[in-house]
């Protein structure tokens, strides 16, 4: 219970919340491996996932793909949430290994 005091299950899951933004917080004021794990995965998780939306709606032939990104983007945040609460330390498929990359290297 040090950087933010609270509970690490709470910590990695307010990692999430406001994406890459709460991420990078948690990220700076936590030590737990765990809890700086969900922050880093929070933080490419939805750079990737804004990115590609914003890649989509600059492209005319692929915008029809936008909602459905957005769809698949709300549902991974509810579960990332979800999971961190329950303390468990999912990955995302592909982004979580390059969290995990990413992280060693912070």
């Amino acid at each position: 219970m040090k950087g933010t005091g609270l509970k690490k299950e709470t910590a990695a899951a307010l990692s999430y919340v406001l994406g890459p933004v709460t991420g990078v917080i948690i990220l700076v004021l936590e030590k737990d491996p765990f809890i700086r794990f969900h922050a880093m995965q929070s933080i490419v998780t939805f750079v990737i996932m804004f990115g590609l939306q914003w890649v989509l709606t600059l492209s005319i032939v692929l915008i029809f793909l936008v909602p459905l990104v957005g769809i698949v983007t709300f549902i991974l945040w509810l579960l990332l949430i979800y999971k961190a609460w329950m303390g468990e330390n999912w990955e995302v498929p592909i982004i979580g290994k390059l969290a995990r990359k990413l992280l060693k290297k912070a």
